[in-house]
């Protein structure tokens, strides 16, 4: 449980830098510069920082599930 507790806060932490990160360029993109290429690069910076924390918890859900399975 203490490995998967770590794998999700580590998930957590990388995922909710990464979102801030993208917001950031998301806002910058939209309203600060003329160019709209990082309003696209934001966009796609906030989807990583979702489908890397997804993937996280799904890794860690699928981790617990099958170390009951086992067990039972």
């Amino acid at each position: 449980m203490d490995a998967n507790l770590k794998l999700l806060n580590a998930t957590k932490y990388i995922g909710y830098t990464i979102l801030t990160i993208g917001i950031a360029i998301f806002l910058y993109g939209f309203f600060i510069s003329e160019y709209s290429i990082a309003t696209g690069v934001g966009i796609g910076t906030v989807m990583g920082a979702i489908f890397i924390f997804l993937m996280g918890v799904f890794f860690v859900a699928t981790e617990e599930m099958q170390k009951k399975t086992t067990k039972g």
